[in-house]
């Protein structure tokens, strides 16, 4: 039995869709914490709530990230 061709389980032709909306949205959710930061005083200030959005933010920076280089070519 010949072994069967590993495919993506995205389509190709989205790539370049999916990185532009995904780093976008990690952007707009670093910018909230930022502007959580700026705004908040650190009495006022949530561990959980500020844990929560940075691995948000970095969840999608990263997928992001990752759809531009293969949407670029840079097969990794």
């Amino acid at each position: 039995m010949a072994p069967k061709a590993i495919t993506s389980p995205v389509p190709i032709s989205w790539y370049p869709t999916l990185s532009v909306l995904m780093l976008a949205i990690g952007l707009v959710i670093t910018g909230s914490f930022f502007n959580y930061e700026a705004t908040t005083s650190r009495r006022n200030r949530s561990l959980a709530k500020e844990l929560f959005t940075e691995a948000v933010a970095s969840i999608f920076l990263d997928f992001g990230s990752l759809f531009l280089l293969l949407s670029c070519g840079a097969y990794v």
